[in-house]
This record gives C-alpha cells, structure tokens and sequence, in this order.
C-alpha cells in the first residue's frame, strides 16, 4: 500500500534552487504532523523538516534558512524548497509523518552537482 509519492528531484548545480513535493494518503498527511526525510549516498537516513497541521514547522541547524518546509492544504501535500544547493544536500529525498510511522515511499533523486 503506497502511502507517499515523492516528486521534483533533479540535477541542480550548486547555488541552485529546487521544489520537491509529496504526495499521498490525504487520511494521513491532513491529520499528522508530516517531516522530510533525506538519505545521503552511504549513510543514514536523516530528518529534515516537519511541519504541523497549523502551519508550525522547524528543521535542524544544518540546513535552517536554505531548506523550508510547507504545506499545500488545497491539493493535500508537502513541499520542500531547497535553496542555494550544497554539494552535502545530494540525496534521496522521503516524506513521511513526523515519526516516522508509515511505510517509505520511493523517494525522489536530488543531485547538487556542477
């Protein structure tokens, strides 16, 4: 059962800016507080972004001010906007809620490269 669709990654140069999107389950993301996930390429899975039903959301220090969070009440889904790309910010991108306690989508490719 495929809870979220992560979509909008791409090669972007360094500098650069992209929207990713997430999209799914509307019993799930209308209901929960939902976060963004990223993996880099050998390591772990890490959190990024949450953000709550009434708007609220935060982020670690280490991306604070260049990747931010939000939700599109009307079609049921979450961004995620990346500003001035970092080589650090190549990695498969995942939204799930703020748990995490679904299944994993599939993921959306981000390459920061020149």
């Amino acid at each position: 059962q495929v809870q979220f669709v992560e979509s909008g990654g791409a090669l972007v140069q360094p500098g650069g800016s992209l929207r990713l999107s997430c999209a799914g389950s509307r019993d799930i993301i209308d209901r929960y507080t939902m976060g963004w996930y990223r993996q880099p390429p050998g390591k772990l899975r890490e959190w990024i972004a949450w953000i709550t039903l009434d708007g609220r959301s935060n982020s670690p220090d280490s991306v604070k001010g260049r990747l931010t969070i939000s939700r599109d009440k009307s079609k049921g889904t979450i961004e995620l906007d990346i500003i001035d790309a970092k080589h650090e910010d190549t990695a498969v991108y995942q939204c799930n809620t703020y748990g995490p306690t679904e299944p994993w989508g599939q993921g959306t490719q981000v390459t920061v490269s020149s």
